[in-house]
This record gives structure tokens, sequence and C-alpha cells, in this order.
């Protein structure tokens, strides 16, 4: 399944939206990364265990499950989580990328890949709908924790 979407984050034809810097947006993109704790409830435990250049290695614990990852940092645009193959799990992507199109606008892109073939899709077509609409979810949940974090200030004192 390979899916995508965009979120808009500034929108300057709508006064309700309180507009984020490109740099709130990255820092909060990366805590999010950082700390997926905050972003995803049911998450039992996180650990970073190595760190490069371009990104890192995370560990995650949901009950028994652990899934290995690697986060790559690219830019202050783009931030690719890449699983690799593992157990009974497949490798599979997810890459949030933030968009610019406009001096006041910012978005950020987000692209699934599970790495199946196109029988796979076809035999999976429910269920990955149904994952289509949950990551969906998650994301506008990620926009909206981001929002809360800049309105308290916590996404200005971060690293860059």
């Amino acid at each position: 399944m390979k899916f995508e979407h965009l979120i808009e984050i500034n929108d300057p034809l709508n006064p309700l939206i309180d507009a984020l810097t490109h740099a709130q947006l990255w820092r909060g993109l990366v805590l999010r990364a950082e700390a997926p704790k905050l972003f995803v409830p049911h998450l039992d435990d996180a650990v970073i265990d190595l760190r490069t250049d371009a990104g890192f290695r995370r560990r995650l614990r949901y009950g028994k499950l652990v899934i290995e990852d690697q986060v790559l940092l690219i830019d202050q645009r783009q931030i690719c989580y890449e699983v690799a193959a593992q157990e009974d799990i497949s490798a599979s992507s997810l890459t949030m990328t933030i968009e610019n199109p406009t001096q006041d606008t910012l978005w950020v892109r987000f692209q699934y890949d599970d790495g199946h073939d196109a029988a796979t899709d076809a035999a999976n077509a429910m269920y990955d709908d149904f994952r289509r609409s949950a990551y969906q979810e998650s994301d506008i949940d990620t926009i909206r924790i981001l929002r809360e974090l800049a309105a308290e200030g916590r996404l200005d004192s971060l690293l860059n």
C-alpha cells in the first residue's frame, strides 16, 4: 500500500488558525520522532540507541511487540522513518515532508509505503482502507499536538 496526504499548517486566509514558523514545525516533527510517547498513547517504551549526523535508530515497544526503525533527518525539511523487515513485520516507510509553496503557507506531506506488491495490496484492500484512515487520523492528531506545544512555547526552546 502506498498512501499519501497533505495537512495544511498555515493558511493566510484563515485567521482562526495560529501560524507556525518553519522552525517550530520542524522542531515539532523531530520531537515526534525523538519522543513518540507524547504522540502515540499506546506506545509503552521508546529508546534511541544510536545517533549519527543523519539521524538515529530507535526501538519501540508496544507490549511484547518490539519494532526497530531508522529515522533520517534531511535538511530541516524531511523526516524519513524506515522499518526494515523483522520477524512478522515487512519493510515499510513513512516520509514527512514540509512544503512551503508560498511565503505564507506551510504544509506537511505524509507518505506511507508498506512495501507490499500490487497483488498483496489487492488482497488487503479492505484492511488498507482502514489503515489509511487510521494513518490520516494519527497525522491530524500529530499536528494538533504540535499546535498545542507551539501555543505553550515548547517548540521555541527545543534544539534545532
